[in-house]
Parts: structure tokens; sequence; C-alpha cells
């Protein structure tokens, strides 16, 4: 991860492997980042990855042989940096230069606005295909997509895991806008700036006022729900599906 300052916002690029894939590696460098957005002078942060890649989500090689205990703590791990980022006091930015698949998606929504890249070289896809995974979806995944997404676009969104282009994304509310490779920055900066020149007591309040029924249902069941992620990965089906995409993963 680099961590750059403009004028007042906080820039955290996500530069892990060619795919900015999550694992505990992932994780640790991703908190160090926003703790020094956090101890800086910042008032907006601003999230964009690398390459062909926002982020692809959860390193499946290296998830899907793990024991019970190693997945429950994995699971954990991945729960509290997501949650960070829902909880996060100042307001955030998604620049999503590339492929936002399930984890990454995710990751996207936990943000409050976000920019995507589009026109006639961009290939990226956005969306939550845990469920063609045989995965559940973390409660936090669902809320984010509570605050975000219309109802009638749920079942497309959470219920059959389409990965959308562009323009489908922006029609389901999953993005805010969509902007040229060679715009995306300034246009999602431009964004992260108007947040920032809030002031930001009353900017803090408004948006944790708006997330804490969402994170107190979450906080309220994560052991649950953990262990119910559990089930879904250890289901027959899921380790076949998950088996599968890991070796095309590792090719």
């Amino acid at each position: 991860m680099q961590v750059e300052h403009v004028d007042g916002v906080g820039v955290v690029r996500m530069k892990h492997g060619a795919a900015n894939a999550m694992n505990t590696d992932f994780f640790d460098a991703f908190d160090r980042a926003i703790d020094e957005v956090e101890s800086s002078p910042a008032r907006a942060l601003l999230l964009i990855g690398s390459g062909r890649f926002f982020s692809a989500g959860l390193a499946l090689p290296e998830v899907v042989d793990l024991d019970d205990d190693e997945l429950r703590a994995f699971m954990r791990r991945f729960a509290d940096t997501m949650l960070r980022l829902f909880a996060l006091p100042l307001p955030a930015v998604a620049a999503v230069n590339g492929h936002a698949i399930a984890g990454g998606c995710i990751l996207a929504l936990l943000c409050d606005e976000r920019v995507m890249v589009d026109g006639a070289d961009a290939t990226a896809k956005i969306g939550l295909n845990e469920v063609q995974l045989g995965l559940g979806l973390p409660q936090f995944a669902i809320e984010s997509v509570r605050l975000r997404v219309p109802a009638a676009h749920w079942r497309d969104v959470l219920r059959t895991g389409t990965l959308f282009v562009p323009p489908h994304a922006l029609d389901r509310e999953l993005v805010d806008e969509l902007a040229p490779a060679g715009e995306l920055e300034g246009r999602a900066m431009d964004r992260a700036i108007e947040l920032a020149s809030l002031p930001p007591a009353a900017s803090a309040n408004i948006k944790t006022g708006l997330r804490r029924p969402a994170l107190e249902r979450v906080n309220a069941r994560l052991d649950q729900d953990t262990e119910a992620m559990l089930g879904t990965i250890r289901s027959a089906d899921a380790q076949r599906l998950l088996r599968a995409a890991a070796e095309r993963l590792s090719r």
C-alpha cells in the first residue's frame, strides 16, 4: 500500500500482487495505511487499486485449505478490517479502476461514494458473486448493500451473484459515476475534496448516525455470522467450486 496526501485527502493506493487479492498480509498493510491516514490531517480518504484490478477479493488459493480454526481466524480478520472501513468517521471515496469482485466489491461498497472506470478500453466488472461459489455473504456486506442499492436490485446484486459491466453497475447504483481511465482518479479526487471541505465534526456525526444501526446489527451477531459463513464454506458445493476456482487462479 502507498499513502499520499493531496489537498486534505489521504490517498491509499492498493498494490498487493497482481490482483490486490486479500490475505493476512493485505489486511496488515491496509490497516497500516488507514492508521497513517487517520493520524494525519487528512479529512477524507480516496482508495484506488492498481493495474486491471481494484481488488479480486479473497485470495482463494491461500484460503481453501485452511483448517476450521485458521479459517475462523481469517474470516474474523477479514471482518475486522472491513468493519474498520465501514465505521471510519472520515468520508471515503473508491476509485474503482478495474475489477472489483466479491470481497473487492464489498471493499468498494463500504466507501461512501464510488467512481468506476469506463470507456472503450475498460473491461472491468464489479459484483458480489459469492453465491456462484457456494458461499454466503457476511452480514456487513449485506448491510452495505442495504444502505446503497435499491431493494429492486437486490435479486441481481445479492441473490444471483451477477458481475456487472460499468453501465449496468451504474444503473443498479453499485457505483455513483463512470469515468474514462484517464479521468478516473481526478473525478474521484474531486468528490473526495468536496467531502473533505465539509466541517469534519458534523460530517463524521452524520455518517456515523447513518451507519450506526447497521454496525450495531453486525456487531451483535459477529460470532454467529462467522460460524454461518464457515458453514457455507465447508459445504460440499462450496468446496467443489472454491477448489476449481483456486486451481484456475493458481495457473
